[in-house]
């Protein structure tokens, strides 16, 4: 009889986010929303 074990640790460390980041992050977002909208009222008009 075989007895195998798999240990696994996982460290989670919180990311530090430039203001680069952030503003990117921002706008992405934003246009996403854009894009979104913009589908959907095209779906309606059709």
């Amino acid at each position: 009889m075989t007895l195998n074990i798999l240990f696994f640790s996982i460290t989670i460390k919180k990311r530090n986010v430039t203001l680069e980041e952030a503003v990117h992050q921002e706008q992405v977002e934003k246009l996403y929303e854009q894009n979104k909208d913009r589908q959907i009222s095209m779906h309606r008009f059709m």
